[in-house]
C-alpha cells in the first residue's frame, strides 16, 4: 500500500511539475508577446514622428514656394503697371501734341475766316440748343 501511495504521490508531483513548466512556458511566451508588441508600438510611434516631421518639413517647404511665387508675381505686376504707366504717359503726351496742333490750326483759320467762323459757330450753337431743348 505503500509502495502505491508513493506511485500515486510520484505521479501527481509528476503532473505537477509538467503543469507547472507549461504555465511557466506560457508565462514566457506571453512575456515575449508583450515584449514584441512593446516594440511594435515603439517602431510605430517612432514612424508616426517621422512622418508628422516629414510632414512639417513639406509644409514649410511649400510655404516657402508659395510666399516666393507670390513675391515674384507682385515683382511681375509692378513690372506691368510701370509698362502700363509708361504706355499712358506716351499717349497722353502724343495726344496732347496732337490736340495742341490742332488747336493751333483752329486759331489760325478763324484768324483768316472770321465771319464764316461767327456764322458756323452760331448754327452749332443752334443745333445744341435744339437738341437740348428735345432731351
Amino acid at each position: 500500500m505503500a509502495d502505491m501511495k508513493n506511485q500515486i504521490k510520484s505521479g501527481i508531483d509528476a503532473s505537477a511539475d509538467r503543469a507547472k513548466n507549461f504555465t511557466d512556458k506560457a508565462a514566457d511566451t506571453a512575456n515575449a508577446g508583450k515584449q514584441e508588441a512593446h516594440g511594435l508600438v515603439d517602431r510605430v510611434k517612432e514612424g508616426a514622428n517621422q512622418l508628422l516631421d516629414n510632414a512639417g518639413n513639406v509644409a514649410g517647404q511649400a510655404r516657402e514656394k508659395v510666399s516666393e511665387w507670390a513675391g515674384e508675381a507682385g515683382d511681375a505686376a509692378k513690372q506691368a503697371g510701370n509698362k502700363v504707366q509708361a504706355w499712358a504717359g506716351d499717349a497722353y503726351d502724343a495726344t496732347a501734341d496732337k490736340v495742341g496742333d490742332f488747336g493751333k490750326e483752329v486759331t489760325s483759320l478763324i484768324r483768316k475766316h472770321p465771319l464764316p467762323s461767327l456764322l458756323i459757330g452760331f448754327a452749332v450753337g443752334m443745333l445744341v440748343g435744339r437738341t437740348a431743348r428735345m432731351i
